[in-house]
Formats: C-alpha cells, structure tokens, sequence
C-alpha cells in the first residue's frame, strides 16, 4: 500500500474524526482515580509533571507549560506537543520555494495528520468540560541555532528529530496507557503514524528508516538529545549484537524516550 494512503488511513479513523464516540469514550476517564488518569494520557505525560517546589525554582514560560499535576492539565500539555509539530509543517508549507514541488505531497499528508491530532486532544479537553490551552509561541531556530524556513534541508533536520523525538517519547511510556484501553488505543494510533512519518522523512534525508547507534543519521551535535541512549544494545539481559554486531543490535530495537528527556528537548522551542 501507497505510504501517503496508509496514513491518510489512519488519520481518518474514526476515534479521530468522530467527536460523539471520543467523547463517550472518554467518559470513562472520569471514573478512574487520579494517580490512574495520569498513567493513561497518551505520550506519558505523566512522568513530566513537576513537583510544586521544583515550579518554585523556574520562571521560564518553557517550563511553565510542563509544570501541570491535574489530568486536564496533562491532556493541555499533550496539545501544547502536537501544536507544535503541527504550527512547524503549517509554517513550513506556507513558506514559498522552501519545499521542493515533489515533496509538498508528503508535508501537506504529515501536516493533516498532525493537525487530527490537535482537533483530537482540543475536542477531548472540550467534552471534559475544559477549555483548551492556546498556542503557545514556538521559536523554530530555538534561538537561532537553526534556520527551518530558509534552508529546505535544516527543515527536513528538524522534522527528523521532531519525529524521532514523538516516536520516543510514546514508546517511553507504554506502560502507563495500558491501564485505559480507549487511551492506549489512541496512543498507539498516533504512535504508529509518528514512526511512519518519522521513517518517510528520514529517508527522505537518504537515512536507513530506522535509527543505529547513537546517531540520527547526518545530525548534527544539536539534536544529540534525541538520540540520547540509542546505542543500547541490552534488552531484557539479552545482548542483542552477540550474533550480528552492535550496529545490528542497536537497531533492531528502538530505545525509549523519558518524559524529562522529552520536555526538555520540546521547551528548546518554546518562547
């Protein structure tokens, strides 16, 4: 199947599109206690959430927006994420000559789906009785150490590592959504649409789909937090390069994302 269909695929799938069944079925979220809630909501926000007396010891508005300990809070920041992916292909796209003509295609697909993801966490918020968090003011050359909208391939850079980075962090924390069926559900949805669209573009950089070692793939030294912990080549006690080398067994297992790790990588660019 067509990589650009099978995306649009799932972007329409119905626990997206349908506001009247998302809301009914996030009904139930209700009922869970709070510690419960919080494990549940997708991107494992809950392990980014701060203590009070940590938020007593920054002021930055980056970090303000992580500083949340309410499940409302975390769906906010979850929107705050995907707001940001999605204001970077929107900016992106809307800047003339910047994409070449025969990769618009595959922008304006990845931007619908991130967009979906935006209706998705804004009308659930809604239907919780919350209004949803404004947009926040991103800085996309994170304070001038990236130029997106003026050269194509930092672009294609930073969405390299804005999706590797998304891939990460949902995998980071699979096991707080399994207590929510409906909210793993949705998180291994928009899961496996980041991990597609993270293979896409890296392959659009001539990269392998998948990551090796401790590298990105011609990344440069900025984005070696996303990265970060790659070259792990243990899982479960098993040395998965016995057989085939470390560069194999790196790769045959992606690595998690810790929600800190996540936060700090994303509040790069927040103003």
């Amino acid at each position: 199947m067509n990589i650009l269909k099978l995306l649009d695929k799932l972007s329409n799938d119905k626990f997206f599109t349908e506001k009247t069944s998302r809301s009914d079925s996030f009904h139930s979220i209700s009922e869970f206690g709070k510690k419960a809630a919080i494990a549940s909501v997708p991107l494992g926000l809950g392990t980014m959430m701060s203590s009070p007396a940590k938020a007593e010891t920054t002021n930055t508005k980056a970090t303000a927006y992580f500083l949340k300990s309410t499940l409302t809070d975390a769906l906010q920041l979850a929107l705050v994420l995907e707001y940001l992916e999605n204001e970077y292909y929107s900016m992106g796209l809307s800047k003339a000559g910047l994409i070449p003509n025969g990769d618009r295609t595959v922008f304006m697909q990845i931007s619908k789906h991130e967009s979906a993801h935006v209706n998705f966490l804004k009308s659930t918020l809604t239907s919780l009785g919350v209004t949803p968090g404004a947009k926040p003011t991103f800085d996309f050359t994170a304070n001038g150490n990236f130029s997106p909208f003026t050269d194509y391939n930092q672009f294609l850079i930073l969405a390299q590592a804005f999706e590797d980075t998304g891939v990460r962090a949902y995998k980071g924390q699979a096991g707080n959504v399994m207590s929510n069926k409906v909210v793993l559900q949705a998180a291994l949805q928009i899961h496996s649409v980041e991990a597609r669209h993270a293979s896409q573009v890296r392959r659009m950089r001539a990269n392998k789909g998948w990551i090796e070692l401790a590298n990105g793939g011609n990344m440069p030294s900025a984005t070696n937090a996303v990265y970060a912990g790659e070259d792990n080549i243990n899982q479960a006690g098993y040395n998965t390069g016995t057989l085939f080398g470390a560069a194999a067994g790196s790769a045959a297992y992606d690595e998690i994302l810790s929600g800190s790790d996540a936060q700090s990588i994303a509040s790069l660019f927040i103003v």
